[in-house]
Parts: C-alpha cells; structure tokens; sequence
C-alpha cells in the first residue's frame, strides 16, 4: 500500500510505532520496521548520547529497514543533552526523526543539513500548521483518544483528522485510536497517508515491557483510562490504577491550589517500575483508549500483516460492495 508516508519514509506500509518511554527500544523499533513499518526508538529513554548511539547500533543489527528516532523537546530543570543526542543520531545513520514536545524549530537545521526526515507529534491544526511552516516533513496527528499527552482541546480524530486534511499541504498520519485494519482505513478516509499506534504496539510479543503490563492492557476495557494532570494544564491520558485514583483524590481535594509537588510521588520516575518491573499500582503511565480493542499479545509481524490484510478486505470487499 502506498501513500505519501510511505514514499516519503521508504517503507512498506503506512504504519509507525510511535516513540514511548521504556518501550522504544532497538528490539521493537527493529521488529516493526522488519514487518513493514517504522520502528522508532525513543532517545531520552537512553540516559546519555553515549547510549543512544549504542541503542542505535543494536538496531542496525537487528534490522537493514529504516527506523527512526523519537527526541522529545521538554521545558525541564536539567535539560538534556539535545546537541549530543542529535550527533548521535546523525553519526548512526538514522534518517528519521519524530519529534514531540516543545517547538523544534531551533533543532531542525541540524536535522535537515544531516538529510534527516522530521515528523512532528502535534495535538491540534494550529500546531500542526506551525509543524509545516518550520520545515517539518511530517505530522503525526495526535486526537484525544491517544495514550500520553493529548493537549488541552479535546478535539478526537473524527474531527481532528478530516480539518488537519483541510489544512495542510505535508503528509501526516493519524494518532490515538489506531488499533487495526479498520483504524488504518478510517484514517486514510479521513484524510490521513497513514497512522502511529502507541498503545497496541506495548500488547505485542518484542515489546520489552513486563507480562503484567501486557496483561493488563488486554484486560481493560475503553473506560479503564484516566485524565490526570488537567488542573496543571499538563494533560495525560493513563490507566486506571491506584495511584492514578490517589492523584484525582488529590487533584479534587486541592483544586486550582495543586502543584506537580503534590502528585510527584505518582508521576516521577515510575516508568521503569512499572514497564520494567511490572509493578503496577507504582505510578501513572500512558495509555490509549484504544485499550478497549486490544484482546491478544501477538508479533508485531502478525500484528502488522492481519492489520494490512484487514484494511484491503474492507477497502476491496466491504467497501466496494456498498457502490450503486
């Protein structure tokens, strides 16, 4: 199946597993990618630019299909080594490049005197307008269905898709939601050259996260994911959990007084207990409604080929046979 994404990525099919925290590593990034798609390993998961580079190299073993990286660009106390990181990239050969977070304008001569590809993750039109006017190739476009953070607007794809459409000129592809056959053709209908699943990729056999977290992303069902963090105007989307249900204890009793030190023991540096450990009432982590499609744990290469198949059955069979 070819679309702008595809041509634009070299890859067989329009389908990118987005860049997650202690789930993007080389093992995943480099199954999706050996399936088709494109594989994406999440950079500042890796604690140094040293890291990364390794991180990077493991992939490249793994797998000769494009990958890309994930760099989040976050307004934080100890801001990380984005220059070295962005060198590493660069010297590993990875031509691909998702960007999430802040504005990454300052950081974009970097990347396209290297030849890199960047795709944006943007939760609105408005910014993935200012995606395409700062020279971003792409834009992943993220509805308020998606696992993490998904803006203040709460705009959900069957919206937000079909105005991104109306609006831009540069490919992009469709996020939050986006579970299988009929998620990729529903997007495509609404404008979109592909779709970035997050969520569906951790419920998958390479995922290097722990049995439990699997387990528990096929045992809930669509109303099991929270919003955290909205009094903060730091949205997240997460699954339900105790210390999800003690954060909006304290986000009711505290109201607009609340702070992140409020809810830091939650939130900060759960990840790895959660995703690595299995622990899971140690934190918040994110996650897509999507959850309620999610029944099984197969390879990403089963995962991808019945997703494929499933699309051309409806566009062939269903879809066709509703004409006059």
């Amino acid at each position: 199946m070819k679309t702008r994404i595809t041509e634009l990525f070299g890859i067989e099919h329009p389908i990118i597993q987005g860049g997650m925290h202690y789930v993007g590593f080389a093992e995943l990034a480099a199954a999706v990618s050996n399936a088709g798609g494109l594989g994406i390993i999440t950079g500042l998961t890796q604690k140094t630019p040293a890291a990364l580079a390794n991180e990077i190299a493991r992939c490249h073993d793994m797998t000769d299909k494009p990958f890309g990286v994930n760099l989040t660009f976050l307004p934080t106390v100890s801001t990380p080594d984005y220059p070295g990181y962005i060198q590493a990239i660069v010297d590993g050969g990875v031509k691909i490049v998702e960007t999430a977070g802040n504005n990454p304008q300052q950081w974009m001569p970097l990347l396209h005197d290297a030849g890199i590809k960047v795709i944006h993750k943007c939760t609105s039109v408005r910014h993935s307008l200012k995606a395409q006017s700062i020279g971003c190739d792409a834009v992943s476009v993220d509805g308020f269905e998606c696992g993490g953070h998904p803006g203040e607007d709460d705009v959900p794809n069957f919206i937000l898709l079909p105005r991104a459409a109306d609006e831009l000129e540069i490919p992009f592809v469709a996020s939050g939601g986006m579970a299988d056959g009929r998620s990729l053709v529903a997007a495509m209908a609404l404008g979109a050259d592909g779709m970035n699943m997050g969520t569906r990729f951790i419920a998958t056999q390479e995922a290097p996260v722990h049995e439990n977290v699997k387990q528990a992303i096929v045992a809930a069902s669509e109303l099991d994911t929270r919003l955290i963090m909205r009094p903060l105007r730091n949205t997240e989307r997460v699954l339900n959990n105790a210390a999800v249900e003690r954060i909006l204890e304290k986000e009711k009793e505290l109201g607009d007084k609340i702070t992140f030190q409020d809810i830091f023991e939650e939130v900060a540096g759960v990840y790895s207990r959660i995703l690595v450990d299995g622990d899971m009432d140690a934190g918040a982590f994110s996650c897509g409604m999507v959850v309620g499609l999610i029944n099984d744990v197969p390879t990403v290469k089963e995962l991808i080929d019945g997703i494929m198949a499933e699309a051309k059955s409806i566009i062939s069979d269903r879809l066709a046979g509703l004409r006059r």
